[in-house]
């Protein structure tokens, strides 16, 4: 008897706890959603906060004049302008060590010229804020840079290449649709599998573009065998290149076929010799990146997510604002991360943002599935009900028929169907048409009824609508076959 007692009481609390649960499921719907959020933050398992990106700098991070003045540097006029005197300390013999040093450390051609010697200059005297602003910036994206770079066997001065390219914007789109940090067009970014949708552009994901860059490169390489002539070609594109050495009479160093490239071309690998020299010899010229860069690549992870997500909830569930979350995941499109059960979404945050999503994805999900089981569905059972409209009914004129005959076959008067017709006389002719009266016909209501017209059947009215029969209407209006109809009277049809 305790046994049974205890196995009742067992029941009970068991049966109590599942209409509990039911009970708080269906409310889900009617709670406010800052309510609902407010309950699964409060319930989150806590890391402590790292530094953030403050909007400062997130500013700094995606600004676009950086790449508008290297544009205007690579098809200006006067990219050569400057004089070749000494400026900033560098005189040309100290340019030449310099340069010569470099040459010793890279398979690149490092070599001095005077055209090298006044761009260098004029990177100096004119830009050396800017360049401050990418050695801040550089800290962020090289280091993704040279990992992909190391695993292809590129040389980790490639890396150079996105300043020239897009000033390190992720962003940057080109007047020839060239897109992201290495400036991919459509095709060839497909051709490496950087996948564009409507959801996402992989040619502005960092790390993809990255790899694909490459890649790109070891296969331009393996076609010219020379680093120089690599650049040129990642530029204007290897059959320009082709061309030029053609057109120079064989000569394959990049100086000699330079007169015969694309003009930006001319100015491509000076830049990037450029680039690399300011970026080796920073300190010596007193330039150095923004002491307060709040975050590196090292300082942030991903996740894979599962649920479609947008920033907008991300933003709300785990304190980091869109902007930094746009940043952070360039590659989405309409800032939404787009779920697929045949290929892993990435988004990348903070660490300790990554590691509050980690510990308490359950809950994360759980608010996503709340907050869309809140949007109105379709749905697909609904009948499209029925109301009807009036139109001519016709009479074809048959041989030997007079407006008499037609007129009492149809209850007319020969007065009546005369001024239905508009005639002025009864002279009729075989094969054609006379207006005899008007006919209902059902058209698509919105109400799931139809208003019952004078003259009516349930015969008329099942005819006219489609998949209505007789037996229907008397079914779902609870009719007898006695039952009649009167005009206005509402039949239900679904």
């Amino acid at each position: 008897m305790i046994y049974k007692g205890v196995a009742l009481s067992l029941i009970s609390l068991l049966s109590l706890s599942l209409h509990a649960q039911e009970g708080i499921e269906a409310s889900k719907k009617e709670l406010d959603p800052q309510v609902y959020l407010d309950s699964i933050k409060a319930s989150f398992v806590n890391h402590s906060t790292s530094e953030r990106i403050e909007k400062l700098w997130l500013g700094e991070l995606i600004n676009q004049d950086l790449y508008e003045e290297m544009n205007a540097d690579l098809t200006g006029d006067e990219f050569f302008s400057e004089d070749a005197g000494e400026y900033d300390g560098l005189t040309t013999e100290v340019l030449k060590e310099r340069l010569a040093l470099l040459n010793e450390k890279t398979p690149f051609n490092v070599e001095y010229n005077e055209s090298l010697e006044r761009l260098i200059k004029s990177f100096l005297k004119k830009r050396k804020k800017s360049f401050e602003r990418l050695l801040g910036l550089s800290e962020y994206y090289f280091p993704l840079f040279e990992e992909q770079l190391a695993k292809n066997n590129i040389p980790l001065e490639v890396k150079y290449l996105t300043i020239v390219e897009s000033a390190l914007n992720p962003k940057a789109v080109s007047h020839m649709g060239a897109t992201g940090l290495w400036q991919f067009m459509y095709a060839t970014g497909k051709q490496y599998n950087l996948e564009v949708s409507s959801f996402k552009d992989d040619r502005v994901d960092p790390l993809k573009a990255s790899e694909a860059a490459a890649k790109f490169l070891g296969d331009l390489y393996t076609i010219f065998g020379d680093w120089d002539l690599v650049l040129a070609s990642y530029n204007a594109g290897p059959g320009n290149v082709s061309k030029a050495i053609r057109r120079s009479n064989g000569l394959t160093n990049y100086w000699n076929i330079r007169p015969n490239l694309p003009r930006e071309t001319q100015n491509y690998l000076p830049a990037f010799y450029a680039t690399m020299y300011i970026f080796e010899y920073a300190k010596e010229h007193g330039i150095k990146a923004n002491d307060n860069i709040p975050m590196k690549l090292v300082q942030t992870d991903t996740v894979a997510v599962k649920r479609m997500m947008s920033f907008e909830q991300i933003s709300k569930l785990l304190d980091i604002s869109e902007e930094e979350l746009e940043f952070l995941n360039p590659t989405y499109k309409l800032k939404v991360i787009p779920y697929s059960s045949s290929e892993l979404n990435f988004l990348r945050l903070p660490l300790d943002r990554a590691g509050l999503l980690v510990s308490n994805e359950e809950k994360v999900y759980a608010y996503v599935d709340f907050e869309e089981n809140r949007k109105e569905k379709p749905n697909y059972d609904i009948a499209i009900a029925q109301t009807s409209s009036v139109r001519n009914k016709y009479h074809t004129i048959r041989k030997g028929e007079s407006v008499g005959v037609i007129a009492k076959k149809y209850g007319l008067s020969v007065v009546q169907l005369k001024k239905l017709n508009n005639m002025k006389t009864n002279v009729i002719y075989p094969g054609k048409k006379l207006i005899v009266g008007k006919s209902t016909v059902a058209q698509a209501s919105t109400n799931g009824y139809y208003v019952v017209k004078k003259g009516d059947s349930l015969y008329s009215i099942s005819k006219n609508l489609p998949g209505v029969t007789i037996s229907k209407l008397k079914a779902l209006n609870n009719m007898s076959d006695q039952s009649t109809l009167q005009p206005g009277m509402k039949l239900r049809i679904n």
